[in-house]
């Protein structure tokens, strides 16, 4: 089975449960967002050298498969969902790592390598969380899938502040 169509698809793709929609459609913008950001997650895990972290990336990797092709059904009904529990997970991450890391301000963005990197994972998490909110507001989207995106660029957020914080290399934007 070829990945090419050899014939054009005029604009259209299939989703996952067969409908034949226009490839500017706002659930293909949404999983495709979450697409890039899937492969900017992929670069990540090659700039961070802790193997746990490296771990809670593929788990997170995962997750996104499952949100993507939830969104990628929409007669059907995906096998195996998002649920509340994955964004709780999230959260209890984010509010540990927020105990370790003990931001005294807002900091500039991007003071490591893969801090950086982790930054662009947060910006682009947040432009496929608008793309969502704009799905959910015309059609149904499962709440799980917006707590755990929401709860995602958070852990984005204060886990590249803690891997500044190993380095001693957090920059805060204000004087202190």
């Amino acid at each position: 089975m070829s990945i090419s169509t050899k014939a054009g698809d005029k604009g259209h793709t299939s989703l996952y449960s067969g409908e034949k929609v226009w490839k500017d459609d706002l659930r293909v913008d949404a999983y495709g967002t979450l697409d890039e950001l899937d492969a900017h997650i992929g670069e990540a895990k090659h700039l961070i050298h802790d193997v746990n972290i490296r771990h809670l990336l593929i788990d997170i990797q995962k997750n996104l498969y499952d949100i993507m092709a939830q969104l990628a059904f929409k007669s059907e009904v995906y096998a195996n969902p998002i649920e509340e529990k994955e964004a709780e997970q999230l959260t209890e991450m984010v509010h540990d790592f927020e105990q370790r890391v003990d931001l005294k301000g807002f900091v500039l963005p991007g003071s490591t390598v893969p801090s950086a990197k982790l930054d662009i994972c947060r910006t682009v998490t947040r432009r496929a969380e608008r793309k969502i909110i704009s799905l959910a507001r015309q059609e149904d989207v499962p709440e799980p899938i917006l707590q755990y995106v929401n709860r995602l660029s958070d852990f984005f957020f204060i886990l590249a502040r803690w891997i500044e914080k190993k380095e001693n290399a957090i920059v805060y934007a204000t004087h202190h």
